[in-house]
């Protein structure tokens, strides 16, 4: 009986955690499946909103501190699943969130910051994705050491081609890159470039993954247009940089992603001020101050944070390997992994959303 009266003052305080994502208890979200007692171990079970890798180890440490508390001595062993999410599409269908980075013009460091978005999705331990779209110049063999990779389809026995992307740093890869010649870009347009972006699409199979970063070509024409109706955008990222003639585009973005129903995640800037690294102190706002903020707050959008102009990162991307992994502590890598943890926090938001409006329709 004794053990009884524990289990449920276990359970009391279990259900006062807070989803800090969400901002809603453990009991509001009706997160606890099961708790456990074998011998002296406690085995508590949660339901979670996914993507669930960081909550995961916030919702263990606050259960540690509890049944330390409560029962002194006792094992706590604590399961976080999954809530089942139905993924129903055409293409892309094992990937569980696609995340597409944009910029409303080029030069603003896009391609750096989704090759270090999907380094720093991969450290939380998912599995994780990049698909390079870029047709004006990708970038993404160059900061993955896989200049010289290349992407066949291979035909199965039912007549139709199937692709595999290529591997690295325990992240798969896919480019444009892999499937033009080194000069195409350039000249590449019409049924040419729809038989590229159909293979990349629906041609690869990507297998099971918890996100696809998927790197937009810039610009707000019609070839972005095209692609993010045909795809299954889960959220929208967008890299700008702090001067105005780019904040400008922003504004394209925002308007680009408003039309074809996007969720935007929020707004990156990059390149938001020069560190010398022989003085640490002092910080040099190259290319104006605040614009990413400022275009943010005025659209009532995410900002998720702003990235410092960085000789180690640019050394890193030419190098081809990301900073996030090349040096996870260096204060660069620090800044990419907090705006990652933003962004993974908000595609939980939209993840719990969907179940509520889903849940609702089924009801009705």
């Amino acid at each position: 009986m004794s053990k009884e009266i524990n289990l449920n003052t276990l359970r009391d305080e279990i259900y006062k955690i807070t989803d800090k994502d969400l901002g809603l208890t453990i009991k509001e979200l009706n997160a606890l499946s099961d708790i456990r007692l074998e011998e002296n171990t406690v085995q508590i079970y949660f339901d979670l909103i996914q993507p669930i890798h960081l909550i995961a180890e916030e919702i263990n440490k606050e259960c540690q501190s509890i049944v330390s508390r409560l029962f002194p001595g006792i094992i706590a062993e604590v399961i976080v699943n999954e809530q089942p999410f139905d993924i129903n599409r055409d293409i892309l269908g094992g990937v569980k969130n696609l995340i597409v980075v944009a910029s409303g013009k080029g030069g603003v460091g896009k391609s750096a910051i989704s090759a270090n978005i999907a380094s720093a999705l991969s450290l939380t331990g998912a599995a994780v994705g990049i698909l390079d779209a870029d047709v004006y110049g990708p970038s993404q063999p160059t900061m993955f050491d896989l200049k010289d990779a290349k992407i066949f389809a291979v035909e199965q026995p039912d007549g139709k081609s199937v692709a595999y992307p290529t591997e690295r740093y325990g992240i798969k890869v896919a480019s444009m890159g892999f499937v033009m010649k080194q000069d195409e870009a350039a000249i590449v347009r019409g049924p040419m470039l729809a038989g590229y972006f159909s293979m990349l699409f629906e041609q690869i199979e990507w297998g099971a993954l918890d996100y696809l970063v998927f790197d937009l070509p810039p610009g707000t024409g019609d070839i972005q247009l095209t692609l993010t109706q045909k795809i299954p955008v889960t959220g929208s990222v967008i890299v700008t940089t702090p001067q105005e003639i780019a904040v400008a585009d922003v504004r394209r973005s925002i308007a680009m992603f408003n039309r074809v129903n996007v969720d935007i995640l929020g707004v990156i800037e990059n390149m938001s001020y020069f560190v010398p690294p022989d003085m640490p102190d002092k910080k040099y706002y190259i290319f104006g101050e605040g614009g990413g903020k400022k275009i943010a707050e005025d659209y009532k959008v995410n900002f998720l944070g702003q990235v410092p102009l960085n000789i180690q990162m640019r050394e890193n991307n030419d190098g081809g390997k990301p900073i996030v992994l090349a040096d996870p502590e260096n204060h660069q890598s620090k800044i990419l992994r907090e705006i990652t943890a933003k962004i993974i926090s908000e595609i939980r938001k939209l993840n719990y959303k969907k179940s509520i409006d889903s849940d609702l329709e089924i009801s009705i």
